[in-house]
């Protein structure tokens, strides 16, 4: 039989497949991927925080006494009333003390932890999740804590009892406004809780620090210790001291719910947030004079944030310097 007739018997040799070419299905666009993962979030920051926001700057130009749909409007009647307010703005130059304490006093214990931690050579991370674990901690519940255990003002209280070690008598920490013990029942908690968080800042920036500069230093005659923390390691923080300001610098001035449990409903030593809390949703339920205090609260807030990033020179670039 010829080749011909067997090629013929075999019939014709298959079509080699050509390669299947990948479609682009609607879930593999980035840009459709992006809107699935982020559209979620926009939509309910829209709802639960942008809404609420120009709704509130809405109502604080309008009588809205036991309403949130007003309809008399008062123009700025609300604000001069909240800026007369002597319980408001005493509240706003409290706090400006209060922030002028807490945020260096922050500051310092948070950048102490950090370079203790920094130069552990051993159990280093089982001392940074110790330090930061109160981080996770509810300020509602560090509150209770607080109250009615360490600083219960009872004599079986964990303070009085340590201060009955040395003789000192039972102190009411939370009941008597003179003198005011409060204030550091309040400082002790705060520290407590947030302080944690800001070491892992600190300690982060450390960790970025180049080896090279302190090598430098020490080739320079400079000392370990004071020396290389004040012109290496400090100048090297700039940036996240920045930072760490402003953040408890915004935080100070929202403080609400270690007073609010804590003091619960005494009229003095309330923060600005409590005082537009009980003038809301107070007896009163003035929801415009409410409003117009979280604005100028609001205001307060970027001014003193705005200034204090000017000294520190937030956003300015090394070639600033």
């Amino acid at each position: 039989m010829s080749t011909t007739t067997k090629l013929d018997l075999a019939g014709p040799a298959p079509a080699k497949a050509s390669p299947a070419r990948p479609r682009r299905a609607l879930r593999g666009s980035p840009t459709f991927n992006f809107w699935l993962f982020t559209g979620p979030f926009l939509i309910g920051l829209a709802i639960f925080v942008y809404a609420p926001i120009v709704w509130s700057l809405w109502l604080s130009f309008f009588d809205a006494r036991f309403t949130v749909t007003p309809d008399k409007f008062i123009g700025f009647d609300n604000y001069k009333y909240m800026l007369t307010n002597d319980d408001f703005v005493g509240s706003l130059g409290t706090f400006t003390v209060f922030a002028a304490f807490i945020v260096p006093t922050t500051w310092a214990l948070s950048l102490g932890l950090a370079l203790l931690v920094n130069r552990l050579r051993f159990m280093r991370a089982f001392f940074r999740s110790v330090f930061f674990l109160p981080t996770a901690c509810s300020y509602v519940a560090a509150s209770l804590i607080w109250k009615m255990s360490i600083f219960s003002g009872v004599r079986f209280g964990l303070m009085n009892t340590v201060l009955g070690w040395f003789g000192v008598e039972n102190i009411a920490w939370l009941a008597d406004p003179s003198p005011p013990w409060y204030w550091f029942v309040i400082v002790t908690a705060r520290l407590w809780l947030q302080s944690g968080f800001y070491m892992i800042l600190f300690l982060a920036a450390l960790q970025n620090i180049p080896g090279e500069l302190y090598e430098a230093a020490a080739i320079d005659g400079a000392k370990p210790g004071w020396q290389t923390f004040w012109y290496i390691t400090l100048p090297q923080l700039r940036a996240t001291s920045t930072a760490v300001i402003l953040l408890l610098l915004i935080a100070a001035y929202q403080a609400f719910d270690e007073f609010f449990n804590l003091l619960s409903k005494t009229t003095w030593g309330r923060p600005p947030l409590v005082e537009l809390y009980y003038k809301a949703l107070g007896e009163s339920q003035d929801y415009g004079a409410g409003s117009a205090g979280a604005v100028i609260l609001t205001v307060l807030i970027i001014i003193v944030t705005l200034f204090q990033g000017k000294i520190m020179g937030f956003g300015r670039g090394d070639e600033a310097k």
